[in-house]
């Protein structure tokens, strides 16, 4: 591949694959978890720690190995079924979540804004998902232009927040000191089920770990396009998040999953908010996009190595538009039926904790391969080695251990999920031989 991405549009990969829709509707999920304006910054602040390091950690992997994505990264250092597991996990939990959270909420604010009863956000929700398949199936060059208009537009609403919230006059007290929280959760749980709220919104940075091969000078623009983006994305969420708690009492905002509408009414009047509420809705729309475009080439690769049942289907592409129509019917029908079972918390939740489970390992490689593998050329190094991984995997495994502690059955109905793949693998293992 050739060195042809600049730093500057690394960094825009990084902010643009990041911010969607859990940085307008998890401040009423993380207010509820924390109880206080100050520990609710300090979990997004931490949360932006955790992924910068991370980001960091498994850069040099990408970096190091010429091979493409993290399915690949784990086959070569833990062997073939820890990488099967990862894209297995993106295939059933990850990608459906992630469609089917944001999808949820697109319905929520829908009817929000247009005045129509609750009980169709469902509806609403799963025609979004039906909409953009039809969208992709048209062909990735259409649904990529489109995602890079939205890209650009996603930013509007959260620039037009922050600054007219910053020059409120009319500010609620929202105390930032001291570090405190609610009268109903301990401290430790205060932090830890607010930081796996808050890890939602940074999902998606490890995407430009795949384009470590084509900066031109990874060396140095990786790690800045990451650090500076992450950084960027941190204050961002800091900023806007205190603009909430500045315009409604903390109160309104718990478990109000139409916070950011009711702020912007709150803050622009009513056609304003209304059409702060649109912008918002476009972000959410891009958002869904992105993870469809992604996700359905994860069975794709995996049926590519003949790693599924009915793999000579799977992994078939249209030959005129370049679409793995299978895939992506797979990741869509199972993202509609977590969108009748689930809501937006508790798939957010399980995504996050099985995309951690394996992160932590991707953290824990790079410290493998530098013990296996001292020679390996490394056009990246992570810096600061070792503080920086075990920042990643002490804050991974923090992120895995309290939610098995605090979300018990999610996190077993997350790692059932991710285990059921094994059989299938094993089958195809013998199959194959």
């Amino acid at each position: 591949m050739k060195r042809q991405i600049s730093f500057g549009q690394a960094l825009a990969t990084v902010v643009g694959s990041v911010i969607g829709a859990g940085v307008f509707f998890k401040i009423g999920t993380i207010t509820a978890q924390t109880g206080s304006t100050s520990m609710t910054l300090f979990v997004w602040i931490l949360a932006g720690i955790i992924s910068i390091a991370s980001g960091l950690t498994i850069s040099e992997i990408a970096a190091s190995l010429k091979i493409n994505g993290a399915i690949k990264y784990l086959d070569y250092t833990y062997g073939r079924v820890w990488g099967f597991l990862f894209g297995w996990a993106q295939m059933i939990v990850y990608f459906p979540a992630q469609i089917g959270a944001l999808s949820s909420i697109f319905g929520v604010q829908f009817v929000s804004l247009f005045g129509i009863k609750a009980r169709y956000s469902n509806l609403i929700a799963i025609l979004l998902v039906l909409f953009l398949l039809g969208i992709n199936l048209i062909g990735t060059k259409f649904s990529s232009k489109m995602q890079s208009v939205i890209t650009i537009l996603k930013i509007i609403p959260i620039a037009l927040i922050i600054i007219w919230g910053l020059f409120n006059p009319a500010k609620i007290p929202a105390p930032i000191i001291p570090l405190t929280v609610g009268t109903g959760p301990s401290f430790p749980t205060a932090i830890s089920q607010g930081l796996l709220s808050a890890l939602f919104a940074f999902e998606g940075w490890i995407v430009v770990t795949n384009l470590a091969n084509e900066v031109k000078n990874p060396e140095k623009d990786l790690s800045r396009a990451i650090i500076l983006g992450l950084s960027a994305i941190t204050l961002i969420y800091v900023l806007i998040n205190y603009t909430f708690m500045t315009v409604l009492p903390i109160d309104q905002l718990t478990n109000n999953n139409n916070a950011a509408f009711q702020a912007s009414m709150k803050l622009f009047g009513q056609f304003g908010g209304k059409l702060v509420t649109v912008g918002i809705l476009i972000s959410v729309y891009g958002a869904v996009n992105a993870f469809m475009l992604t996700g359905m080439r994860t069975p794709y690769i995996l049926a590519q190595d003949n790693l599924l049942p009915f793999s000579n289907k799977i992994g078939k592409a249209n030959i005129h538009t370049g679409v793995p129509v299978v895939g992506a019917f797979i990741v869509d029908a199972i993202a509609i039926v977590m969108i009748l079972l689930g809501n937006f918390t508790v798939l957010t939740d399980m995504l996050v904790f099985v995309m951690w489970t394996f992160n932590t390992m991707l953290s824990v490689a790079v410290i493998i391969l530098r013990k296996r593998e001292p020679e390996l050329k490394r056009p990246f190094k992570v810096p600061w080695y070792p503080i920086i991984p075990i920042i990643s995997v002490i804050g991974g495994i923090f992120i895995v251990v309290s939610t098995i502690i605090n979300q018990f059955v999610l996190s077993i109905i997350g790692i059932g999920l991710t285990l059921l793949g094994l059989p299938i693998y094993y089958y195809m293992q013998k199959k194959n031989n």
